[in-house]
């Protein structure tokens, strides 16, 4: 069975521990004989993951010679960013869209993903993030240009930060607005953190530093794209640490 999830560099030494939550719209062969119902199409949207976020992971956790973990399973099977109880954990309708398999889900068939899937996931990200006492989480995530019927988002970076813990991101984002040709989201284009989801569950709940970080899908569309953004957010978010502390 291919496993619910990729961690690179499990032994780096770097204090950070760089996440990807919805690095895939893989729909694993035993949920609904590996199809959710969507054509092609839709599961090459956003709404079945976070386009371009795998590769900006894997490329910081390089550039930072850090650790990584990234889903290996769509946010539509089960998003492992929100928390358990969460109505939105297994989406019936997104963006407009409608999810077949999901339609007339069960308790027990949303029991069943959480074990196969969402479980193992948040364990081995617990563990990771728990190989040393200083571990700085970055959460990568990707968003969609413009929603269907919606405002055009002019933002290239978005910086989501909850009140509980702000301290990396407020650091961060002093960072990125020095840079004259980005235009950087405070909390947008999404607000905060909703309570149980990952960095909820796995920061703020133990008091771990933390930042999620938002990219425009359309500006990482590749790898060279993916590995130019990488280098260049490693060394702010080294430098924002370093701001914390001084």
């Amino acid at each position: 069975m291919t496993k619910p999830y990729e961690i690179i560099g499990a032994n780096r030494p770097s204090r950070f521990l760089i996440t990807c939550d919805h690095a895939t719209n893989r729909v694993p062969d035993d949920i609904n004989d590996g199809t959710l119902g969507l054509p092609d199409a839709d599961m090459a949207r956003h709404i079945a993951y976070d386009p371009g976020a795998a590769g900006v992971t894997r490329a910081l956790a390089d550039v930072l010679d850090a650790p990584a973990i990234l889903s290996n399973f769509s946010r539509l099977v089960i998003d492992p960013n929100r928390g358990d109880d969460d109505p939105t954990l297994v989406m019936k309708l997104y963006d407009g869209t409608l999810i077949p398999a999901n339609r007339h889900i069960t308790e027990t068939e949303i029991a069943q993903r959480r074990a196969a899937l969402y479980d193992p996931y948040h364990t081995a990200y617990a563990k990771l993030a728990a190989r040393r006492p200083d571990t700085v989480i970055i959460a990568i995530h990707s968003f969609t240009p413009c929603l269907q019927g919606r405002t055009p988002r002019p933002w290239h970076i978005g910086i989501l930060h909850a009140p509980a813990d702000g301290r990396l991101s407020r650091t961060l984002l002093a960072r990125l607005h020095a840079e004259p040709d980005l235009c950087v989201g405070d909390n947008e284009p999404y607000l905060g953190h909703l309570p149980g989801d990952a960095i909820d569950r796995h920061a703020l709940q133990t008091g771990r530093l933390n930042t999620l970080i938002e990219l425009r899908n359309d500006l990482i569309v590749n790898a060279a794209a993916q590995t130019s953004w990488a280098q260049r957010l490693a060394p702010l978010l080294v430098a924002a640490l370093v701001d914390i502390k001084g």
